[in-house]
């Protein structure tokens, strides 16, 4: 966990909403001293108690929004979400950032991936279009898993944005206060978008974060935004 404090002027955070007494008030005796007393006074404590303080404006939730039941809208004080189309362009430029890179090294050891050649004229889908996941390969992919979930997690970490979202002007902060995420959170923000991209199901796994970029209400998270309690904005 880091210690890392944001600037009291950064504009991305978000601004709470707090709630406010009866205008005015100050104290249960008000601005101008005590009053006096008005008719026979029993001397019990609850004939000069003060009025209850109001009840807060809506119900904060776990993540710091408004009550799913009305109340202030829970994008309040934030800045505009990211829009889904620039982050798939952003997160497509972080994944040729590292790829292109990582392929041209994994050349002299016979690339990272390997097909499978049946040498057979067959015209069965599943023969065209078979994949040998063999050890080497899965080497590759461990050593990829390892220096994606770095990336991420150290720019993530730095100020909330990787290359591709820096240039497409988008920020990924903390859902409760707008802050940078902290070590653990841009580390399991990470993990949990790459390792069953990488390992296990990585068309299925893009496929649902896609969709949920666009149905997700009202944050439009993604399943490792939702793990990380995380939200994309945009970016001045």
């Amino acid at each position: 966990m880091s210690n890392d404090q944001p600037p009291e002027d950064d504009p991305f955070l978000k601004k709470p909403q707090e709630p406010q007494g009866p205008q005015g008030s100050q104290g249960p005796q008000g601005p101008e001293g005590p009053k006096e007393p008005q008719g026979p006074s029993s001397g019990s404590p609850y004939d000069s108690a003060p009025p209850p303080p109001p009840p807060p404006p809506y119900d904060p939730g776990p993540y710091g929004g408004g009550g799913p039941y009305g109340g202030v809208d829970p994008l309040a004080g934030m800045p505009p979400l990211g829009e889904p189309g620039k982050r798939i362009l952003a997160r497509l430029i972080d994944f040729l950032i590292i790829s292109i890179p990582l392929y041209l090294v994994s050349l002299p050891w016979g690339g990272a991936v390997e097909l499978n050649d049946n040498n057979s004229n067959s015209s069965d889908v599943s023969d065209v279009f078979s994949q040998t996941y063999s050890g080497h390969q899965l080497l590759w992919s461990l050593i990829g898993l390892a220096v994606y979930v770095a990336y991420d997690t150290y720019f993530t970490h730095k100020d909330g944005r990787t290359p591709g979202k820096r240039l497409l002007k988008l920020r990924v902060a903390m859902l409760n206060d707008g802050r940078v995420p902290d070590t653990g959170a841009s580390f399991m923000r990470a993990v949990v978008l790459w390792l069953p991209a990488l390992l296990c199901c990585p068309c299925l796994w893009w496929l649902i974060n896609i969709v949920l970029m666009f149905t997700d209400k009202p944050y439009r998270q993604g399943l490792h935004d939702k793990a990380a309690k995380t939200v994309v904005v945009q970016t001045n």
